[in-house]
């Protein structure tokens, strides 16, 4: 029977240590590459989503330069000169100056018929009310013959099946998508409309430009596999998708879904979708015409399957692990398993001489020192005690109920500390998470920043002066907006490396900051039913970073506006307080929304920890923490009497204000 026990006792012990390993580590390792692939396929989303917005510029590059180009003509004084002469001298220089400007057509039409034109095309009619107009239009088939059949034949293409597009009866799309401009002329004895455009049919050179420049090299000698389309309507009129390897995909159509959502829905479509012959990772954007019309769609995409062997090489490589850490553990497990049963074994021997009325029977030295070693002296001290009398078998029972509860505290007190340890370990692993997860971001903003920021200077650099001076208030607002973004990533890597970020520390008034702050925002809360009460009182200078203590301020008061949802009153107050000997300044900023549950009083200034799941990150309290402790002041929240939270920040008055 003892025999039996012994071998339940292994294989329990065997299945209690081969459990976790066996069951839960995998249902652990299946959660972790779940949240990892669902983690990559929003990187990827990002990436295409990056990718449409520099195809769109360029486009819009396009259709500004066009407009300025043919505007700039209708405004030189050659224009002036050879429309004041003959007819062919005139068309003559029109011919040389569409074939300079690379458009596809141009002419001029004097003021009564443009007049008649526009009641056709918004664009014309706008440059005959004397204002320079550009847009994409659809011109018809019979629209293009009138200005030249080369056009049309450019134009005509022979649509193709296509699987899961939507069913159609036509089998030739003859329609042009245009980059349609017209520029007023007014010049003394022939006012009228100089009207230019740029056929976008069959036009490789705009698509391959947007493929070069979406899908440059990024250094690395790898550059994405990726494509770019125009489509007029669901139908592709120019693309570097191929239907085999010499052959582009002219005349293609996409999908049904994707025309449903882009061209019928107005969206912008971004996720994965089978082009043409192959699955892309893509991104569609609805284009609209002068009549503000859907009439096609911008495309980029990369291809899926080089990510999709990355995922698959990554969930084979941690099987793999799994596999070899179980074949690893099981021996040695079975080996360390040995020095245990062993004595067990051995006190399972003495209990059966004992039994059998062998008094003198002992475990002696079992070659261990662990508790089962303890387990067999006391067995043996206990077989000693039995041979005398009842009384000291009895004392000896109150003496190990002792060891017993000094021992079961012992291991209390470890408990406790082995938790805090376990806690402290897990919030260094969530702001080692964060700095990694900071750098790759930071190098994802940092990348279209850097586009955005190079096109505005090439359009400094190519646009006229006149018309630069026009837009120069525009420009200069898109430089700030690109040092904003660059002084927030700062301050993101700040909060995940702090230790490599210095502060610019200097006296603030912080009844100047709180105003500044609520200009910032200004434009969150005229959207809303926010009444916004300042109380601001006589308070001592702080020794802070400005623009970090502006950060703690916006943060708070963007949370109590979301908290509010939209109606309600933001409170601000600002008096001093005196905490120990210091009379330092006191900010609270309350709300009138639910306030905060009790258990999450404790946690709100906790990393990651948010009550807007899917929509915060949970890191806005945590760094405004961080920022406040930096400064040697104090950050606390509570609920309101009345309704509503209320934070409070209190920072110690400068030393030279003392």
């Amino acid at each position: 029977m003892m025999g039996k026990l012994l071998g339940s006792v292994r294989l329990r012990l065997l299945v209690l240590a081969l459990l976790p390993l066996i069951v839960l580590m995998p249902l652990l390792l299946l959660m972790a590459m779940t949240r990892w692939t669902s983690d990559y396929d929003k990187v990827l989303i990002a990436n295409v989503e990056s990718d449409l917005r520099i195809a769109e510029q360029y486009l819009g590059q396009i259709i500004l330069a066009t407009g300025t180009n043919v505007r700039s003509l209708a405004g030189s004084v050659q224009f002036e000169e050879v429309i004041a002469g003959n007819e062919t001298e005139f068309q003559h220089f029109l011919a040389q100056a569409q074939w300079d400007l690379s458009l596809d057509f141009l002419y001029f039409l004097p003021l009564e018929d443009a007049a008649s034109a526009g009641e056709d095309w918004p664009v014309i009619g706008r440059a005959a009310r004397g204002e320079l107009a550009t847009n994409i239009d659809i011109f018809s088939g019979e629209d293009l013959r009138k200005i030249s059949v080369d056009l049309l034949k450019q134009a005509r293409l022979p649509l193709i099946d296509t699987e899961a597009a939507v069913p159609t009866t036509r089998k030739v799309e003859d329609r042009g998508m245009v980059v349609h401009t017209a520029s007023p002329v007014r010049i003394s004895g022939h006012e009228g409309v100089l009207i230019g455009g740029i056929l976008l049919n069959r036009n490789l050179q705009f698509i391959d430009t947007i493929n070069a420049l979406v899908y440059r090299d990024d250094g690395t000698g790898e550059a994405r596999q990726g494509t770019a389309t125009l489509f007029l309507d669901d139908v592709r009129i120019s693309t570097n998708v191929r239907l085999f390897e010499d052959v582009r995909a002219l005349g293609t159509r996409v999908s049904a879904a994707v025309r449903s959502n882009v061209l019928g829905k107005g969206q912008t479509w971004l996720n994965r979708a089978f082009v043409v012959n192959d699955w892309y990772i893509s991104g569609y954007l609805p284009l609209t015409d002068s009549f503000g019309e859907r009439v096609g769609m911008l495309y980029v995409g990369f291809l899926e399957a080089p990510f999709a062997t990355a995922k698959r090489s990554a969930y084979w490589t941690v099987l793999g692990a799994f596999i070899a850490v179980l074949t690893l553990s099981v021996p040695v497990f079975l080996l360390l398993a040995k020095g245990i049963f062993s004595p067990l074994e051995r006190m399972t021997q003495t209990m059966k001489k004992v039994e059998a009325g062998d008094l003198n029977a002992r475990n002696g030295d079992v070659g261990t020192g662990d508790e089962i070693g303890q387990v067999a002296a006391h067995l043996d001290t206990l077989l000693n005690q039995i041979q005398e009398r009842d009384q000291a078998l009895r004392s000896w029972a109150d003496e190990l109920n002792d060891r017993v509860e000094r021992r079961t505290g012992e291991l209390r007190d470890a408990n406790i500390k082995l938790e805090e340890t376990f806690k402290q370990l897990v919030m260094s692993e969530k702001l080692a998470s964060i700095g990694e997860i900071t750098a790759g971001v930071a190098h994802e903003i940092n990348n279209p920043v850097a586009v955005i920021q190079g096109n505005v200077d090439v359009m400094r650099q190519t646009l006229p002066l006149d018309v630069a001076r026009e837009v120069e208030t525009e420009m200069d607002l898109i430089d700030q907006q690109v040092q904003r973004i660059d002084v927030i990533v700062g301050k993101l890597l700040q909060f995940a490396r702090p230790s490599e970020f210095g502060s610019q520390e200097e006296s603030v008034d912080l009844s100047v900051l709180i105003r500044d702050c609520l200009v910032l925002v200004d434009h969150v809360l005229s959207k809303q039913d926010i009444t916004v009460q300042l109380q601001i009182d006589t308070a001592p200078l702080v020794c802070v970073a400005p623009g970090e203590m502006q950060q703690v301020i916006i943060n708070l008061i963007i949370n109590a506006t979301q908290a509010m949802e939209g109606r309600g009153t933001l409170m601000l107050y600002l008096d001093t307080e005196t905490r120990g000997d210091k009379i330092g300044a006191r900010l609270r900023v309350a709300d009138t929304g639910p306030g905060l549950p009790g258990n999450d009083m404790r946690s709100v200034f906790d990393p990651f920890y948010t009550t807007k799941l899917g929509e915060g990150t949970g890191l806005g309290l945590s760094i405004s923490q961080t920022l406040v402790q930096r400064a040697k002041g104090l950050i606390s929240v509570e609920n309101r009497p009345e309704g509503g939270a209320e934070f409070t920040v209190w920072l110690p008055p400068c030393e030279s204000a003392l």
